[in-house]
């Protein structure tokens, strides 16, 4: 925005290196309150001692903790494996197709607004090194940025330690209570809260409204919850009626 009277918005820097695993951090924490709070729902309407809930807690959050990390770790070393392929093959056609990736370039450049002199400026100086000219490349062609890339074991750490963490708000309560019902009121609270702290902290890096953000998570999480809680009761009456 440009004028007299244009705002003047503070500097405020970029994520930066967390940025590629924000995906891994988010679903890793959710992903381990919700599916442990919906599981503890369902097996406590299902009509289970707090004991049985409590082993059924812990064996949920350990192996969804071991199946987020190597879901992570296989997709992502997939996903880079297939980035560094398309970079070999890129490397070919840089050197035996020059010409042809060229015309690619100035097509790619010329849709995000440059033209004429320009335009051809631009690629003459990126053609100029082949190191510059694979980058521009990976970037505009396939969206692969260096920086961006992921590390399978970073995804894969990330999203089981938080995993289990996210868990441990819904089976704690059962370690300390054998009432069943008391117990699933004090997982919903502290999950709840769990819940909505997450989506209120990501909005520190979408900049959107925290309660917003925050109440959303809290509120999928507990229509979860009783949809599970509903599912575990059904289960019980029908094997209670046989």
């Amino acid at each position: 925005m440009t004028g007299a009277h244009a705002e003047v918005h503070e500097y405020e820097p970029h994520i930066g290196g967390s940025r590629q695993y924000m995906r891994d951090i988010i679903l890793g924490v959710n992903d381990g309150l919700v599916s442990t709070f919906l599981l503890i729902s369902g097996v406590v309407g299902g009509g289970l001692s707090a004991t049985d809930v409590l082993l059924t807690g812990v064996a949920g959050a350990v192996a969804g903790a071991i199946s987020m990390g190597i879901g992570e770790y296989i997709a992502t070393k997939s996903q880079e494996e297939v980035f560094d392929a398309e970079l070999a093959l890129e490397r070919h056609h840089l050197q035996d197709h020059r010409e042809a990736e060229r015309d690619q370039l100035r097509e790619m450049l010329a849709a995000r607004g440059l033209s004429g002199e320009d335009l051809e400026t631009v690629v003459d100086i990126i053609d100029k090194n082949d190191d510059t000219m694979l980058n521009m490349h990976a970037a505009l062609e396939f969206g692969i940025v260096d920086d961006e890339r992921r590390s399978p074991y970073a995804a894969a750490g990330f999203s089981a330690i938080l995993f289990l963490l996210g868990a441990i708000p819904s089976i704690i309560p059962f370690v300390f209570v054998d009432d069943t019902t008391t117990g699933l009121i004090a997982a919903a609270v502290l999950a709840g809260i769990g819940l909505f702290i997450v989506g209120a902290l990501k909005t520190i890096q979408t900049r959107k409204n925290p309660f917003i953000s925050g109440g959303e998570n809290l509120a999928l999480g507990l229509i979860g919850g009783v949809l599970a809680y509903l599912v575990g009761r059904a289960f019980d009456t029908i094997i209670a009626s046989r």
